[in-house]
């Protein structure tokens, strides 16, 4: 057989035998795994806080990942700015916001970056509105695609410098020179190995985003790590359910699936 025909094959069957062992993105009964529904692009990645909004009378704010995406990291929100990578477990109040913490610090909400905590300003946030601001997702049409989450293939754009998020406001962060791609055996036999590439995500996040806590740094020391577990939201879990690409893009993290040799 030729050598480019028996790659195809090989390729065919791999994603066969994965085929029957996921369901598609909505999950179903009977399935080994359940991925979450996926919601349109433009209200992939946004949340609604709503960690004491409605015990206060006033509606969940939402936040939109992908629009605040375009102009800082990950890092500055989910380690200048503390916000864990959690929703609705950061400690966050309208009074913090106000004395210049979270969504008030210097450079984001303060009334002079961007809109502030003034009374008319409320339902630019605390609206309970997911999809609030998708008229602006138009602007991503030139951004190169990726089949499923938003839609956006963000590294891709980040490389081709198509937007230039900040990343760090007054932390100036070390360069970071351990740029390991990792491959991380399957738990099946005949599917391929996961692929982390770390120079991929230096990127957007700080390493203590997930050392220790996500991943024990230690070798060999993260104990239980499965495609299980992440789709309950542990591990990768974290941000590959609703805000980074989905897990249901299988062959980002599997790429000998698709005959591709990385990430």
């Amino acid at each position: 057989m030729p050598f480019k025909a028996g790659i195809a094959l090989r390729s065919l069957l791999l994603g066969g035998l994965l085929l029957l062992m996921l369901p598609s993105a909505g999950g179903g009964e009977g399935n080994w795994f359940n991925f979450p529904a996926a919601p349109p692009p433009e209200e992939y990645g946004n949340i609604l806080i709503n960690r004491t909004s409605e015990q206060n009378g006033m509606k969940p704010a939402t936040f939109s990942h992908w629009i605040h995406r375009l102009k800082f990291t990950c890092r500055v929100c989910h380690f200048e700015l503390e916000f864990n990578m959690k929703a609705n477990t950061t400690e966050i109040t309208e009074g913090a916001n106000r004395a210049g913490r979270f969504c008030g610090t210097a450079s984001c909400h303060d009334g002079k970056a961007a809109f502030g905590h003034e009374a008319g300003n409320c339902t630019k946030c605390h609206n309970g509105d997911r999809g609030y601001g998708k008229e602006r997702f138009a602007e991503l049409a030139k951004f190169p695609k990726k089949k499923l989450g938003n839609g956006i293939d963000w590294m891709r754009a980040l490389r081709r410098h198509l937007f230039k998020p900040v990343n760090y406001l007054t932390i100036v962060p070390p360069e970071v020179s351990y740029r390991k791609t990792l491959k991380l055996q399957a738990e099946w036999d005949r599917i391929p190995p996961a692929v982390f590439p770390h120079s991929a995500h230096v990127r957007w996040l700080d390493c203590n985003n997930c050392h220790p806590d996500i991943f024990n740094i230690k070798k060999k020391a993260t104990k239980h790590f499965s495609m299980a577990l992440n789709l309950k939201g542990d591990f990768c879990g974290v941000c590959h359910l609703s805000v980074a690409f989905p897990m249901n893009d299988c062959e980002e993290c599997h790429p000998d699936l698709g005959g591709r040799s990385g990430y």
